[in-house]
């Protein structure tokens, strides 16, 4: 009882023949192999995207967004306009808790002093 495989322009038809089993793994295996390259280009892709997102947000620190920091704002409002501080220093006194927030930017520099998590003051390298 020999298995046969006809090849037509369609593809395969009929049953595997003993030395044609090899084309169906070699199939998949293209299949497999092309997702692959698919997937790993989409998350390359993603990961430019993600990259450029992250430097363009970098450039938050203009003296406009830092004159919109007002005394008595919490530190979710003043992430919303400067962005996540690139250090953070926190200082846990007994009647207060005092953070500082530090943003650098090339060679300026904000720094967003809170007490009690409100902002209590603000010093800024910024020119005009």
């Amino acid at each position: 009882m020999t298995k046969e495989i006809q090849m037509t322009k369609h593809g395969t038809t009929g049953e595997l023949r003993g030395n044609d089993s090899s084309f169906v793994p070699r199939h998949s295996f293209v299949i497999r192999h092309s997702s692959f390259v698919i997937l790993t280009i989409m998350r390359l892709a993603l990961m430019l995207v993600l990259a450029l997102g992250v430097s363009c947000s970098s450039k938050r620190i203009t003296k406009a967004n830092v004159d919109q920091v007002t005394e008595g704002m919490s530190k979710k409002q003043v992430e919303s306009i400067l962005g996540p501080p690139t250090s953070l220093k926190t200082d846990d006194f007994v009647i207060m808790k005092k953070t500082t927030y530090v943003y650098q930017q090339g060679k300026d520099t904000v720094t967003v002093v809170f007490k009690d998590d409100k902002v209590q003051s603000k010093d800024s390298t910024l020119r005009d």
